[in-house]
C-alpha cells in the first residue's frame, strides 16, 4: 500500500514539473530575453560580435548551420563569448529560440 502511495506522489510531482516547465516556456519570449542578456555585444558589435541586421555576417555564420550556431552558443566561442552567452539560466532550447531570433532579425 505504502509502494502504491509514493509512486502515486512521484507521479504527481513530476506532472507538475512537466506543467510548470511548459508554463515558463510558454512565457519565454526570445526577443525580449536578447534584448537583456544578448544585446550588449549582438546589438554594438562588441569583441566583434555579428550584430543583429547584419546579413553578410549572419549569412557568413550560417554556411556551417544552425545546429553549429547554438552549440557556440551553449559552449560559448574563442574565448571571447561565454558560455551560454549572458543568459545562465536558459535553456539549450531557449537559447536556440534567441539565436533563430537573431538570424531571423538579420536575413
Amino acid at each position: 500500500m505504502r509502494s502504491k502511495f509514493l509512486g502515486s506522489a512521484i507521479c504527481c510531482f513530476l506532472l507538475a514539473m512537466t506543467q510548470a516547465n511548459a508554463a515558463e516556456d510558454a512565457a519565454f519570449d526570445a526577443e525580449e530575453t536578447y534584448q537583456s542578456t544578448c544585446f550588449a555585444c549582438h546589438g554594438t558589435g562588441a569583441a566583434h560580435s555579428p550584430e543583429v541586421g547584419d546579413q553578410i555576417e549572419w549569412e557568413i555564420r550560417m554556411d556551417k548551420g544552425m545546429d553549429t550556431l547554438v552549440q557556440n552558443t551553449i559552449n560559448g566561442l574563442n574565448g571571447i563569448m561565454p558560455p551560454r552567452g549572458l543568459c545562465a539560466t536558459c535553456s539549450d532550447e531557449q537559447l536556440r529560440a534567441i539565436v533563430e531570433f537573431m538570424v531571423q532579425s538579420s536575413l
